[in-house]
């Protein structure tokens, strides 16, 4: 690992100056993710601005819903009666990411920036656009068995790694960013980029912004009581998601009234499947039903040399899903 600078911020309007001053600086957090990049060599940084004393850990019920700090952890949303009262889509989907040291330690808001693990992105000796503008993409044609069916370019086939993202896209997440510029919020969906020309942009962040919190409206809400977060992977705990999906259902008997759908594991962004939950909308539960849906969310999707089994696990994953969300 390089040397670098390292500073404790008590305030957030400092924070954000030191990175505005230092262009090679960055925050820090949990650190689960960023030091395993610095360590490998694949990030740099000259200076480390440490943020766990800033007031961003609170979990509280708003007016409109759920506002859940950038700094809690990833242990303590999922464990917070308000989330796992009102959200509980998003406790699984947490529970089923990493390991519970990990969880511990990671944020929410590192949660979100967090980079692929693609391993031809972490591997210096080979090629990759996201980490090396221009370079290639090493998986394109190498052992891409982890890797998108959805959203892909020429430029970079990698996923986005995290389960809590699916379950906050199809929750219908905000999150909240504060920059030199002020303050804005992001529709979760427009949060995360698809790679395009530029892979090495993973979602839409000025680098001088600092993500604050993520709120979730409380109409989400409504889908709490049939869901269900499904992951497969290759061994039972702590591993990346081969396909995952967040499932979250509301239902009138066995009618459902609306429906929520996302994947993981499939796309550079956690992928919304808006026109399975369009299908979905006023149908009445079933095998049939569900396969049809399976079928529309995976219309689009291109598969390479090592990845073609997932054009047959995803279908199935959405499948069972649903099946386990409508009881």
């Amino acid at each position: 690992m390089n040397p670098f600078q390292y500073t404790r911020s008590l305030a957030t309007a400092g924070a954000i100056q030191s990175l505005v001053k230092e262009p090679q600086a960055h925050f820090l957090a949990g650190g689960t993710n960023l030091i395993d990049l610095m360590k490998m060599g694949v990030v740099v940084p000259e200076r480390l601005v440490d943020i766990n004393p800033l007031p961003l850990k609170i979990i509280e019920k708003t007016v409109s819903g759920l506002h859940i700090g950038a700094l809690a952890t990833n242990s303590e949303v999922a464990d917070h009666p308000l989330v796992l009262q009102g959200y509980p889509l998003l406790s699984l989907a947490i529970n089923a990411g990493a390991s519970p040291q990990l969880r511990n330690m990671a944020t929410v808001g590192g949660n979100l920036m967090q980079r692929t693990r693609c391993n031809y992105f972490f591997d210096l000796t080979m090629p990759c656009n996201k980490r090396a503008p221009g370079s290639g993409c090493g998986a394109l044609e190498g052992y891409n068995r982890m890797h998108a069916l959805f959203g892909a370019s020429d430029h970079c086939i990698a996923v986005n790694p995290s389960d809590m993202n699916v379950a906050l896209v199809a929750l219908d997440a905000v999150v909240h960013v504060k920059g030199p510029k002020g303050e804005r919020a992001i529709p979760f969906g427009a949060f995360h980029r698809l790679p395009g020309d530029h892979p090495e942009k993973d979602n839409t962040l000025e680098r001088t912004e600092l993500i604050t919190g993520v709120t979730l409206p409380a109409s989400s809400s409504a889908f709490k009581g049939r869901v269900h977060y499904l992951k497969v992977r290759d061994r039972s705990s702590y591993a990346f998601a081969l396909v995952s999906v967040a499932a979250a259902l509301d239902m009138e008997g066995t009618t459902i009234r609306e429906a929520r759908l996302a994947m993981g594991g499939v796309a550079h962004k956690p992928w919304r499947l808006f026109s399975a939950e369009q299908f979905l909308k006023g149908k009445t539960a079933g095998v049939d039903t569900f396969k049809q849906a399976a079928a529309i969310a995976m219309q689009g999707a291109k598969a390479y040399q090592y990845n073609k089994f997932k054009l047959i696990l995803a279908p199935n994953a959405i499948v069972e899903a649903l099946q386990t969300a409508s009881a």
